[in-house]
């Protein structure tokens, strides 16, 4: 008997919960059932594929070397699948995307509206992620696209560079630098009371090797995790804090004051897989985004990048 799918998704579940019931339960079957569907997929390839002496289930040798395979061939059904029902006009279609967490303040809402007034059939389904959970979920097939930064991917990802980020002081009405023109020193960045992402965003660790390049200790007054508590508290406090300037457009309250020196710019990527199925609404809203960003008078599109700044790292 040659194995069928079912045993494949099965043996995944109990591999990834290293437990039948658990996996029983995800799955929506009984613990019997369930067990015995894993024999009918041993005696299929006649070795066992896991150990249940230990009190977790464990894979076999036989077992890790066949999980791999058995995981791409679901993926490579679920990409036929797409491929499929997938609708050439876009009357309808799904579109897997992630984001790293910046640019759900500014990018998101934008395009998701253009992509909603353009092909109102297409389902988003969208996630925020840190760009080292975007990568791996791509090569998995569990993403379509991803928006994050340039930088060194992981090998069988293609990466289109979209565009820059440039980030500044942001601060509120309430700061005495609002309205400032001029560049803000060092020295004088050094004696202003910051709000900043913690250490656990890209942004963070962008900011903190700038300043750590000009012997800079900046004064944190505040660490948070979330971009909106941020902005909120710059609005009501003298705080001041650092981010993209394109995250200050349609913002009423929020003010950019430029630096000297400034931060290097951040070049915007939207990831794929190298070799992956491209469905039509992800090639619809790859065209959607290049449009975007041409159209933006804060961001500066890719292809009017110089050499030297199209290849900076995220």
């Amino acid at each position: 008997m040659a194995p069928e799918l079912r045993h494949l998704r099965y043996l995944l579940a109990v591999a990834e919960h290293g437990s039948f019931t658990r996996a029983a339960e995800e799955l929506h079957i009984s613990q019997p059932t369930l067990s015995q569907q894993i024999r009918q997929l041993e005696r299929a390839v006649g070795v066992p594929l896991l150990d249940r002496s230990g009190r977790a289930v464990r894979l076999t040798d036989a077992g890790a070397a066949y999980l791999p395979h058995a995981r791409r061939a679901l993926q490579d059904l679920a990409a036929a699948e797409r491929a499929v029902h997938d609708v050439t006009d876009l009357s309808r279609g799904t579109l897997r995307l992630a984001v790293t967490p910046t640019f759900t303040t500014y990018l998101v809402g934008p395009l998701t509206a253009l992509l909603h007034a353009r092909h109102p059939g297409i389902a988003l389904h969208l996630r925020e992620l840190p760009q080292d959970r975007i990568e791996p979920a791509l090569l998995a097939d569990e993403l379509d696209l991803g928006i994050a930064f340039h930088g060194a991917h992981l090998p069988g990802l293609s990466a289109t560079d979209l565009f820059t980020e440039t980030l500044s002081l942001v601060v509120g009405d309430l700061h005495p630098e609002a309205g400032r023109t001029t560049p803000l020193s060092l020295e004088e960045l050094a004696a202003t009371r910051l709000a900043l992402l913690s250490g656990d965003f890209a942004t963070r660790v962008h900011i903190d090797a700038h300043l750590a390049r000009h012997a800079v200790r900046p004064d944190v007054a505040v660490e948070a995790t979330s971009i909106n508590a941020l902005t909120d508290i710059v609005r009501h406090t003298p705080l001041a804090t650092v981010l993209p300037d394109a995250l200050t457009r349609d913002r009423p309250g929020l003010r950019t004051v430029p630096l000297d020196p400034p931060l290097p710019a951040r070049t915007v990527t939207l990831l794929s897989r190298e070799n992956g199925y491209r469905t039509a609404a992800a090639r619809a809203f790859t065209e959607l985004i290049h449009t975007w960003s041409r159209t933006q008078p804060r961001v500066q599109h890719a292809e009017q990048l110089p050499p030297h700044e199209h290849h900076l790292k995220g």
